[in-house]
């Protein structure tokens, strides 16, 4: 029987907590250039000279710390999603999870799905807003190693899925159980991302430095743009909660090195509302399909502590998409779906 292939991909996670294994993850991570967009000479000597060496055992404690018995949670509900979506689209289907970085690799992915002789590939990254550095690596990593083969099957890639009326509604259930009227303002917390890559996503050469608040709504112009994707992202959450304008931020989190990084700052924006005398902080991270360091860490705990340390009592994390039915049920709509929607429809 002819089978299609899907192949999963998320963006990675050491293989253990430890220092080395911490210092190969973020040196393939980091030595991508689409993540760190400089010269090359330049990405080596600062990450490979500073950035690796230092940070690793920083970040092997933090990983440490995010680890479960199921090991790295990233990792652990990519494989349950993974399976929950084989299970769902039958045997007509071979469904391969990968990682962009360290394992499972995307070759050895790939080369699963070329030994069962599938007719075609549907690409999936589980990033939600579209980004050079996330699903634009993703996409051409695949081409590269595709590219190579002597048959290539039908290949099909998923841009982005920001605006996903399941993803957004499962968004949404997750934070009806901590009831948001009972929160005093509410957080959308992106990854962030430089400045200077959503100026290069501006194919127009002119809207991202000319337009005011350009990210703010999602159109023609800018409907490949991370941050306008996610701006859009937290609306169509937003409006399935009843909530007005006011009532939310958008903010971006993870900043790395010196250079500007798309504003506000998630940090900058909890000091601001503790100071104004807000006790209660409601955050998503929309950014991610999967709970892990990010959403773990840093938000729940350390933003949840220096929030704490600037007058404030609470911020709750709204948990990820994870291996909630409702999400697989949407993810099999992503895959199925024959002509993806413009990521600018949702616009009124």
């Amino acid at each position: 029987m002819r089978k299609q292939g899907v192949l999963l991909v998320n963006l990675g996670t050491p293989d253990s907590p430890s220092v080395s294994d911490v210092r190969k993850y973020l040196g393939e991570f980091l030595m991508d250039e689409r993540v760190i967009d400089i010269n090359p000479i330049n990405r080596a000597l600062l990450v490979k000279g500073i950035i690796v060496p230092f940070r690793s055992p920083k970040s092997a404690k933090i990983y440490k710390e995010v680890w479960t018995e199921n090991g790295s949670p990233l990792l652990y509900y990519s494989i349950r999603q993974k399976e929950m979506l084989q299970e769902k689209l039958g045997n007509s289907y071979v469904v391969e999870l990968a990682m962009r970085y360290q394992s499972p690799s995307i070759k050895t992915a790939l080369d699963s799905l070329k030994k069962q002789q599938v007719d075609s590939i549907r690409v999936v990254p589980l990033f939600p807003q579209y980004a050079s550095a996330s699903t634009g690596s993703v996409i051409q990593k695949v081409m590269e190693l595709v590219g190579k083969w002597q048959t290539i099957p039908d290949i099909s890639f998923v841009n982005s899925f920001h605006n996903d009326e399941g993803m957004i509604e499962v968004f949404a259930d997750n934070a009806r159980k901590y009831n948001p009227d009972s929160f005093d303002h509410i957080l959308f917390s992106f990854h962030g991302l430089p400045e200077r890559q959503l100026i290069k996503a501006d194919h127009s050469g002119k809207y991202c430095l000319q337009t005011p608040n350009c990210c703010s709504r999602l159109n023609d112009v800018n409907r490949f743009c991370y941050s306008a994707q996610s701006h859009d992202t937290a609306r169509l959450i937003a409006e399935k909660l009843n909530l007005p304008k006011e009532r939310y931020t958008v903010c971006f989190q993870s900043r790395l090195g010196n250079s500007p990084w798309k504003k506000p700052y998630t940090i900058e924006v909890l000091e601001e509302l503790a100071k104004k005398g807000l006790k209660r902080l409601l955050v998503f991270s929309p950014a991610f399909v999967a709970d892990c360091l990010e959403t773990n860490i840093e938000i729940a705990r350390e933003y949840h502590e220096e929030f704490r340390n600037w007058g404030g009592e609470k911020v709750q994390l709204v948990e990820s998409l994870n291996d909630n039915p409702k999400w697989i049920d949407a993810l099999e709509a992503i895959v199925l779906a024959k002509q993806q929607k413009p990521v600018f429809q949702s616009v009124k």
